[in-house]
């Protein structure tokens, strides 16, 4: 009989993508980067996000890139995201193309690129638009880096955790950030000394719940607070989403404790609406 820590495991790994199903998305980087650099100068272009970072989820999750581009940084991001995505609709007349801060989001037909304008800082890092408003300091290469490094501590407990909760996030339709559940696992798996999936899984979403979603200190101390939702009007709707959660995941973890595993599997099965 299937366990509960085993059906997470099987989870886990029906939504872990392959390597070459993103490649349509991931093919539209060149044309991409050429247009802006005719319109608006590119210094740099790199994947991030989660399919770069080895916690991105099958079927839902995109392919991330961030456009440093040249030039000063102006008053308003929504200045440099209106510029972005009129020369990318401009190029690709026949793609729907919007935003989504801090990205423009590119719906081609075989793939979703999400294209996060930034402008680098003049120490280090980058400026991108802020979900709630404003500019916000990001170092996406250190903080996938301190994410690698909390990673290692048990056997990739941080990002099977991680993509857990990206999980219940698409598969309940729960409007708050990737980036921010992804920081939060690998910061709530840093403080444990071992790792046990039924109990860690209703810890974190128990911790999110308890804070009330509060924005995060960046854990490498060089950028911007990580927030977690761009409204009062999501905040409401992750919250309510996530005291079910919660309750869930502890009916789960009491069910596997016990040895109750039908059950168990049960009540994962609502969590993650599966």
């Amino acid at each position: 009989m299937t366990t509960a820590a085993g059906w997470l495991t099987d989870l886990n790994t029906y939504y872990t993508p392959t390597t070459t199903q993103f490649s349509g998305a991931r093919g539209h980087r060149s044309s991409i980067e050429t247009r802006l650099n005719t319109d608006l100068g590119v210094s740099e272009m790199f994947e991030i996000g989660s399919l770069r970072h080895g916690t991105g989820v099958y079927t839902f999750s995109d392919a991330d890139y961030l456009v440093a581009l040249k030039g000063f940084r102006p008053e308003s991001p929504w200045t440099m995201l209106n510029k972005v995505k009129a020369s990318l609709e401009d190029r690709f007349k026949f793609t729907t193309v919007g935003t989504r801060r801090p990205a423009v989001v590119c719906a081609f037909s075989d793939g979703v690129v999400e294209v996060v304008p930034a402008f680098a800082s003049t120490g280090s890092g980058y400026w991108i638009a802020d979900p709630t408003g404003g500019w916000m300091l990001t170092h996406p290469r250190n903080h996938n880096s301190w994410v690698d490094t909390v990673n290692k501590k048990h056997d990739g407990a941080a990002k099977k955790l991680a993509r857990q909760l990206k999980i219940w996030k698409y598969r309940r339709n729960v409007p708050v950030s990737s980036c921010y559940l992804e920081m939060r696992a690998a910061k709530h798996i840093d403080g444990e000394s071992y790792y046990n999936s039924t109990w860690d899984l209703h810890a974190v979403l128990k911790k999110l719940h308890d804070n009330s979603l509060v924005a995060m200190n960046d854990p490498t101390g060089l950028g911007s607070r990580f927030t977690a939702y761009s409204s009062e009007a999501n905040k409401t709707d992750a919250l309510s989403k996530l005291s079910t959660a919660v309750t869930r995941a502890a009916k789960a973890r009491d069910y596997a404790t016990a040895g109750d595993h039908a059950n168990a599997i049960a009540q994962l099965k609502l969590l993650f609406n599966r």
